[in-house]
C-alpha cells in the first residue's frame, strides 16, 4: 500500500512539534500518532499524517502537554521525598 507520502523519522517530526524526540515516541507508543516500524523496528510517520495535525485536523492538545516539562521536584500534594524527608536524624543533611 504505497501511497508515496514520505516518511519522517522521530527527529524530523520532534522538530516540527518543537518537542524532544522521545516525546514524539511516546505519542506513537499511546496511539496518538501513527506509526509505522521499519524492518529494523524503527518508527516512521507519515508526513501527509503529521502535517494534518500540525494544520489542526487532529488532537494532539494532550499529547503537547505530555511533552512540556516537569516541574523539578516534589508536588505541594506529595511533600519532600528522599534522604531529607527520612527523619530527625537528617534534619540538617540538606
Amino acid at each position: 500500500m504505497d501511497t508515496g507520502d514520505r516518511l519522517l523519522t522521530p527527529g524530523e517530526v520532534a522538530a516540527l512539534f518543537r518537542v524532544d524526540p522521545k516525546t514524539v515516541t511516546r505519542w506513537a507508543a499511546a496511539g496518538r500518532i501513527g506509526s509505522i516500524r521499519t524492518p529494523g523496528g524503527h518508527r516512521r510517520f507519515r508526513e501527509s499524517e503529521v502535517r494534518a495535525l500540525l494544520e489542526g485536523e487532529g488532537m494532539l492538545d494532550e499529547a503537547e502537554e505530555m511533552g512540556k516539562p516537569r516541574n523539578a521536584g516534589p508536588t505541594a500534594s506529595t511533600g519532600p521525598v528522599g534522604p531529607a524527608n527520612a527523619g530527625p536524624a537528617n534534619a540538617g543533611m540538606y
